[in-house]
């Protein structure tokens, strides 16, 4: 018999893991019901977000559009005539207070109020909080839900995929294999891609400058409103 000492910690990997895949059952149970085959068909039964704009002729190429899972570069500025409908909302989930992260989420509450979004921001504190933190982010119902912070990458790969019908941005990151509802803005230097693949050698705290953050989140969500999920959006 193990004592107390042999089991995992409330914030332990293997706690978190159990939690995030406990939360995911359900979501499993009704796609192999419904006969879904792969996560890409389970999101093609999820009724296509409205696009709310339109990217500028540069955002991508028109000719060879981007697959799931694809990357684009859109050209500077491509993104500027984008801007969110009234009364969108955004929740913010962030972890972590190294230099990056709050320069992410400054960022992003930049942005916010200069294009009068409302926005939540939900602070996660701890690994046994994430699964909770994000799932009230997702129980908000908000147009858009925004994560920061490189230790949330783990749990959304799985937590995402549960909650189609939600559409997630990460920025300063990307999951290693998204769903369609989660589009991700990065840059080389942010190379965090989690699924134990960890930091890249080029990952580069000093690349998280306010000029080039704020550029990622202006065109991720570009990518969001026009209607461009699933992609990473990469930002020379």
């Amino acid at each position: 018999m193990k004592d107390e000492h042999d089991r995992p910690d409330e914030g332990s990997p293997l706690r978190l893991r159990s939690r995030v895949a406990a939360l995911a059952a359900p979501a499993i149970v009704c796609c192999l019901l419904a006969g879904c085959g792969t996560d890409h068909d389970a999101v093609a039964t999820q009724p296509s977000p409205t696009a709310h704009a339109t990217v500028g002729p540069q955002f991508y190429d028109t000719r060879n559009p981007p697959p799931p899972e694809g990357t684009i570069t859109p050209a500077p500025g491509s993104w500027d005539g984008v801007h969110p409908p009234h009364g969108y909302r955004v929740v913010l989930v962030s972890m972590g207070t190294d230099k990056p992260t709050r320069t992410l989420r400054d960022a992003v509450e930049a942005w916010a109020a200069s294009e009068q979004v409302e926005l939540q921001h939900i602070v996660v504190d701890d690994h046994d909080q994430i699964v909770g933190k994000v799932t009230r982010a997702i129980e908000l119902q908000p147009d858009l839900v925004i994560s920061v912070g490189n230790d949330l990458i783990d749990p959304m790969a799985m937590i995402t995929a549960a909650h189609l019908g939600q559409q997630f941005l990460v920025v300063g990151a990307e999951l290693a294999e998204p769903t369609e509802n989660v589009t991700a803005a990065d840059w080389t230097g942010a190379s965090f891609r989690g699924e134990g693949l960890g930091r890249a050698a080029g990952h580069d705290p000093t690349s998280f400058t306010p000029e080039r953050t704020a550029r990622a989140v202006r065109a991720g969500v570009a990518a969001v409103l026009s209607n461009h999920t699933g992609i990473v959006v990469w930002i020379d």
